[in-house]
């Protein structure tokens, strides 16, 4: 899972970045107005966490450019402000969720988690892709009923590949994914090929179909077809 935490307030910041990352989401970061804005025009999350008040400018604003843009972002404020009528103004500009601080960073996650299983996964907790399925919350894999071990990376190639499904998905758009933002300064992406090799030896010693496709020149297709 890819997240933008939209937060000035570094401890809190850090904290959260922290705590998501161990459980092996890429995390990016963005402390202020300008620099949120900066990393919404330019790349895509699964969610973004968007603290309202910032010391450069309104989050309502980064929340209406998503929304003008048509973004698939999944938006989670988080904010000091109790307010109903900023509640109802975040929910009504199309946030999916609001969250005052102070929180519990295990409600965060579950919140998070929440939004992007409705946005992706129509919000089950279990993936099924013909002989494969995930259990989302447990983060584990079976094949035929039988558990298919498989490395963080793996793991969240594999669930970015189902999420998208039938599409065509450029080396690119999977690094930045699986990567961060900072894999723009990668001189190649041949560590991408490693990483999709071994999912599909895997997948296939486990017997599943030959779902990873080659879309040459443009990246890869995740396909029973």
């Amino acid at each position: 899972m890819k997240v933008l935490i939209i937060e000035d307030e570094s401890g809190l910041r850090e904290s959260i970045e922290n705590y998501l990352s161990e459980g092996g989401n890429v995390c990016e970061v963005a402390p202020d107005y300008n620099s949120a804005m900066t990393k919404v025009s330019l790349y895509n999350y699964d969610c973004i966490l968007l603290d309202i008040t910032l010391p450069d400018g309104n989050g309502f604003n980064v929340l209406k450019y998503l929304k003008e843009k048509g973004s698939p972002d999944g938006v989670l404020i988080i904010s000091a402000k109790n307010s109903l009528d900023d509640k109802i103004a975040g929910l009504d500009m199309g946030a999916d969720d609001y969250l005052v601080k102070p929180f519990h960073l295990s409600e965060l996650k579950a919140r998070l988690m929440a939004i992007v299983r409705r946005k992706s996964f129509n919000g089950s907790n279990q993936l099924v892709f013909n002989e494969i399925v995930i259990d989302l919350q447990a983060k584990e894999v079976k094949i035929n009923n039988t558990p298919l071990k498989l490395t963080r990376k793996e793991y969240a190639l594999l669930l970015y590949f189902i999420a998208n499904k039938n599409k065509v998905v450029s080396k690119n758009a999977i690094a930045e994914h699986l990567w961060g933002d900072g894999v723009d300064m990668a001189d190649n992406f041949d560590f991408i090929y490693s990483h999709i090799k071994n999912l599909r030896k895997k997948m296939e010693e486990a017997g599943t179909g030959d779902y990873i496709k080659a879309a040459y020149g443009m990246g890869y297709k995740f396909t029973d077809q």
